[in-house]
């Protein structure tokens, strides 16, 4: 980035109305720790269960930091509103004089951060903002948009059945079609949250049930066989991928404990031949521009015995702990954490800048 002696005013946004709440707090805490302060200015907008915006201080934003089961969002008496319009990133209070932001990093994950709303907001306020634009975020976010999509570009994704509430759901049709094992989650949520492995009708009662308290629709979708590998993606309109990652766990698949709470076992980079290296990159860079992806993206896939890759997900705004995959595959393939950000932040303002040499009207 180019020199400056002005620093760039920075707002992490994290916390939200999801089930994924705590799992952006301890993103948040990484980056915040991460952010370079000589050349940042980091304003921290922390977003309770109920969608206030609060204000909070550098020092103070988390409760129980080092304890991923107890984190908690610091409460503050400063709430903040927005002000859409010409100046970009206009914030308010009624307590405390706020002013303009730079650039808006939202740590967000799962829904009212990830799917296109948080992405809808910020491009109102017309303010530079780091990852996936509004179209990225919301096609990504929805498991069942984002499979069809996928599928439709070519690239082989598992066999689904997709399910809404109030509808009759028979576990021996889904079982005709997809047979067992199979997985049950919700279509709009992430961390592996509501997400389970089912065996038998008895398991998919309760796994049916489970999945429709987080989301409406929800996707049933058989088992694939084989080793799981990420890789991170990184760029706009030529995105650039990682070396991949291949997860080595106990787990009976890679739940939310596994994720965020247990040591897990990290194979970077993935013990794999050159030729498969470059296809699970190739396969990850065009999943990305399929679902219209900008910013960043960690591509999850499968990789059969027989060599097959299947696509899992896309995730536009992946974690950021202290052991996630994102910023752990950019690390091995020569881009540590604090420069990350650094290109992260300068995608997310060459975007805005290029939207603005858009006409908005036809004189």
């Amino acid at each position: 980035m180019k020199k400056t002696t002005k620093k760039i005013r920075v707002a992490v946004l994290f916390g939200g109305k999801s089930a994924e709440h705590e799992v952006s707090l301890l993103s948040a805490k990484s980056v915040v720790e991460n952010l370079d302060k000589n050349i940042y200015d980091v304003m921290l907008i922390g977003i309770d269960k109920q969608g206030r915006f609060l204000l909070n201080e550098n020092s103070q934003y988390l409760l129980n930091a080092e304890d991923p089961k107890q984190i908690s969002l610091q409460t503050s008496d400063v709430e903040l509103s927005v002000i859409p319009g010409q100046q970009s990133g206009q914030l308010t209070s009624q307590k405390k004089s706020i002013g303009a932001v730079d650039v808006v990093i939202p740590m967000l994950h799962g829904p009212y951060g990830e799917d296109g709303s948080m992405q809808g907001l910020l491009t109102l306020m017309n303010v530079p903002f780091v990852g996936a634009d509004v179209l990225g975020s919301a096609v990504s976010m929805d498991k069942d948009v984002m499979k069809r999509l996928l599928r439709d570009a070519g690239i082989a994704i598992a066999n689904f059945v997709v399910a809404r509430k109030g509808e009759k759901i028979s576990f021996q049709k889904i079982k005709k079609v997809l047979g067992l094992p199979l997985f049950v989650k919700p279509a709009n949520l992430g961390s592996s949250v509501g997400v389970s492995k089912v065996d038998n009708e008895k398991e998919f009662a309760r796994a049916v049930a489970d999945a429709f308290s987080y989301d409406t629709k929800i996707i049933i979708e058989d088992a694939i066989v084989g080793d799981e590998l990420y890789v991170s993606v990184l760029g706009n309109d030529n995105p650039l991928a990682s070396v991949p990652g291949k997860l080595i766990t106990d787990h009976q698949f890679y739940d939310y404990d596994a994720k965020y709470i247990d040591e897990i076992q990290m194979e970077i980079p993935a013990k794999v031949t050159k030729r498969m290296t470059k296809l699970l990159q190739e396969t990850a860079i065009n999943a990305y521009k399929a679902l219209c992806c900008s910013g960043m993206a960690r591509v999850d896939m499968f990789l059969t015995k027989e060599g097959k890759i299947y696509l899992c997900e896309i995730n536009t705004i992946p974690g950021f702990t202290s052991h996630s995959w994102y910023p752990k595959l950019w690390e091995a393939s020569g881009i540590e954490f604090t420069k990350l950000l650094d290109k992260l932040i300068r995608l997310a303002i060459e975007r805005h800048d290029d939207k603005q040499l858009l006409k908005t009207s036809r004189a």
